[in-house]
């Protein structure tokens, strides 16, 4: 028996290297485990023995074209100061090893900072110090890796990949000979009798019969490839995938009929595994294609509510949604926005924070003619930029589901993965009994009755239940305005028996607010000064002071922009200091129970401006049909509309005001502590912190660029009455799921009954098994549709 590589699991055909008490095919494999080793990654083969792949041995100069920058410009997706993020293909991802070494990388190399692995799209996303590494040595250093990157003009213009066309070829083998298969099967079906048989076709069957066994050589081979592959790499990760008895049940059909061709006891199952191998290909295209459908749909509509300010030719603005951006347009970006597009700097002092790429928290400066990546959050006084790019609704998916934004999944996920792992070893004991006794009875039968249990019992309509039922949830949430960040989010929406509101921008509208002045009249100078200083603010009752100022609208730059957040701004205009903000900001005490906006010029206060919040409309209706949930107030502003609050809500738990965000935040975990489940809704910039921490954050977006990653819904305030309605669909999508559950054991319990009996062909089987797929789809399609005709979303557009 040859010996085999301990670190690829190949054999060893030239000359063996020894090195430390193992045995390797190369030296790329010898310095790939030095490497682990001296890194102290040796837990990578207890993962998976020989799971490593061979290093590729071509030169040393193969991606020296990255570093020129027309190349490097393509192929990064950022580059700011030290840190680069950069995707690239590796076809050769195939176990959980991989994903393991992969992500661990930053272990083997300090220059590396973070990695992460996408196992489905074959893909890893690498952020590095480029001052240390340059991308061709990163290339290099993932080939000499074994995980050498697959880099040219397809995966630079970074085209998604709608059709699998791999998966087509297969199929269309698989169709091809399965319609041919039968066809050369027709002197079978007549010969049933041969006394009664036609002499030509009697003479003509076992011609037939080799043509249908070269038919299904290409079949066999590779069209169910995929199989095979999924098969043995879980059982080399040491799990028994659903995968196992498929291809056990392909074994048997393809041995059998090889047996009885050549001892010529009959005509086999040839036709029968084609047409086997045909549907369950087109089950797994449509699920593949479905999925795509859903992936398409978050990446190019998650984000609607989202709306920038566009700069007019004539000076003026507009907001304008975030998909209507073209290349050419100048927006606004204030302070704590996130930029949404690739851009350059036009007007304006730039102190970009990129930590929603890169992990890290930096600030870096920007001149007007730099240029931005999409992502980055503003620190400071407004900036106008120019997009040079078409907004990348994908790429905002990708920030908005970065890791460290994930909460803990501990819901259907896990009751899936459980019950997944011991549905394979449940069906393969009943096999091996069936096939125990049906042997001892008729073993042909026995060939049958095997095939059909392994083939029947797959748990593909279980799978799929979950994850179809809550994406098309999320499709009807998100086109009326409720945007989820992802199906798991459904999940803790239904479980969620507590609710947080943040007041202002909340509960409350943006664009209205009665508003008074009190204090010394202000000049025309001041007041041109006050709103050129407003206009760099993104708190709701900034920009109500803004349109309330009835003033030609001129921008005046201003310098030495601060900001303490929950407390107030301030910065020079036109030579003068001034601050905005809260009494105690200013410097004044408060005389009053009011929300008041105060401002002052030179540390001399100039007044105030008070106002009286409008509240949304139907509020009171809106929380009397929350009744079932503990509800929490929390402002920022004073208690001055304590009572008015206690009027709309008065079913409200506790109301605390004069809160920072750093109090809410906290509020949150004290409810959390005493094991409540968390939905915190807030204006997405200052309530950052509490929503993150929250079981649900919502964000409550309206007329302005209120995109955040600690959110995971983004929510148009214009539907907030339909609050209740949205957590009611949550929780009949979960009642819809466990109905799913239950008509896909059915389906396993009643196909198993048949198989075992022997009432079931493996064509049937495999017929049945595309076809559950498609009733459980079909049903969650019809059931979600139903459920959400109940509710009154239409009304709220």
């Amino acid at each position: 028996m040859a010996e085999k590589c301990f670190h690829c699991g190949q054999n060893i055909d030239k000359e063996r290297i020894s090195f430390d008490d193992k045995s390797f095919c190369c030296n790329g494999c010898k310095s790939v485990y030095e490497i682990l080793n001296i890194n102290k990654l040796g837990i990578f083969y207890e993962l998976n023995k020989n799971a490593g792949i061979r290093p590729n041995e071509e030169g040393a100069s193969q991606f020296d074209y990255l570093d020129t920058p027309e190349v490097f410009e393509r192929v990064v997706d950022f580059s700011e100061g030290d840190t680069t993020v950069v995707s690239f293909k590796i076809p050769s991802i195939h176990c959980s090893s991989c994903i393991w070494l992969l992500e661990s990388l930053k272990d083997i190399n300090p220059d590396i900072q973070f990695s992460q692995a996408n196992f489905t799209k074959k893909t890893l996303q690498i952020t590095y110090r480029s001052s240390k590494m340059k991308l061709s040595e990163l290339a290099k250093f993932l080939s000499k890796l074994g995980y050498k990157p697959i880099i040219n003009l397809e995966t630079i213009d970074k085209k998604e990949e709608h059709t699998d066309k791999d998966l087509i070829i297969k199929l269309a083998i698989a169709g091809f000979a399965f319609g041919n298969a039968m066809m050369f099967a027709l002197p079978e079906y007549f010969a049933w009798n041969y006394r009664h048989t036609d002499f030509w076709l009697k003479q003509m069957a076992p011609f037939f019969r080799y043509l249908t066994l070269m038919l299904s050589v290409p079949v066999f081979f590779y069209s169910a490839s995929d199989y095979y592959k999924s098969a043995w790499y879980g059982l080399r990760n040491k799990i028994v995938n659903i995968d196992v008895p498929i291809v056990l049940g392909i074994f048997v059909l393809f041995v059998r009929s090889i047996y009885e061709i050549f001892t010529d006891y009959g005509p086999g199952y040839f036709d029968t595994l084609c047409g086997l191998i045909f549907f369950m290909l087109i089950g797994r295209f449509f699920q593949k294609r479905t999925y795509s459908a859903l992936s398409y749909d978050r990446d190019y509509k998650s984000f609607y509510p989202i709306a920038v300010t566009k700069v007019e030719l004539g000076g003026g603005q507009k907001n304008i949604l975030l998909s209507d951006i073209k290349v050419g347009d100048r927006i606004l970006v204030r302070n704590q926005e996130i930029v949404p597009v690739d851009s350059i700097l036009i007007n304006g002092e730039g102190n970009i924070d990129n930590s929603f790429i890169t992990g890290e928290s930096a600030v870096v400066s920007k001149v007007p003619g730099d240029k931005i990546f999409a992502g980055g959050k503003q620190m400071g006084a407004m900036i106008e930029v120019e997009v040079i790019k078409t907004v990348n609704q994908s790429y905002l998916t990708q920030l908005w589901n970065k890791e460290a934004f994930q909460k803990e999944d501990n819901g259907l996920n896990t009751f899936t993965n459980k019950i997944s792992k011991y549905f394979t070893f449940i069906i393969l004991g009943i096999t091996i009994a069936a096939g125990i006794y049906w042997i001892q009875k008729d073993i042909e039968k026995m060939f049958q009755v095997v095939t059909a249990i392994l083939i029947v019992a797959c748990p593909c309509a279980l799978s799929l239940s979950a994850p179809f039922t809550l994406g098309h949830i999320m499709r009807i949430m998100g086109r009326n305005k409720f945007y989820v960040k992802d199906a798991l989010t459904v999940e803790r929406l239904s479980k969620v028996d507590a609710l947080v509101f943040d007041k202002t921008g909340t509960i409350t509208h943006n664009k209205k607010s009665n508003i008074t002045y009190c204090g010394e009249p202000l000049n025309d100078f001041d007041r041109r000064n006050i709103k050129s200083l407003l206009k760099n603010s993104s708190h709701p009752l900034s920009k109500n002071l803004y349109d309330f100022i009835d003033i030609e609208d001129d921008y005046f730059p201003i310098e030495n922009f601060q900001e303490l957040t929950g407390k107030g701004y301030e910065a020079d205009v036109r030579g003068y200091r001034y601050k905005i903000g809260s009494a105690g900001y200013v410097g004044q005490q408060i005389r009053d129970m009011e929300t008041a906006v105060y401002i002052s010029k030179n540390d001399a206060f100039l007044g105030k401006f008070v106002f009286k919040n409008e509240y949304r409309e139907g509020l009171s209706g809106v929380y009397q049909k929350l009744g079932e949930y503990t509800i929490y107030i929390l402002s920022g502003d004073n208690s001055s509309e304590e009572q008015k609050l206690k009027e709309i809500i008065p079913n409200v738990k506790e109301m605390k005001f004069n809160q920072t965000p750093e109090n809410k935040l906290e509020y949150v975990k004290q409810l959390q502590f005493v094991h409540q489940m968390v939905a915190m809704f807030g204006d997405g910039l200052n309530d950052a912190g509490a929503l993150k921490q929250s079981n649900v954050g919502i964000a409550i977006a309206e007329d302005s660029n209120s995109f955040t990653p600690s959110s995971d819904v983004i929510m148009d305030g214009k539907v907030m009455k339909c609050l209740p309605d949205y957590l009611a669909l949550s929780k009949d999508a979960m009642k819809i799921v466990k109905i799913t559950f239950v008509i896909s054991l059915l389906y396993n319990v009643i196909g198993l009954a048949f198989a075992v009996t022997g009432h079931m062909s493996p064509l049937v089987a495999a017929i049945l098994m595309p076809v559950s797929s498609l009733s459980v789809v079909a049903f969650t399609t019809f059931a979600t549709w139903v459920r959400s005709l109940k509710y009154s979303f239409e009304s709220s557009k």
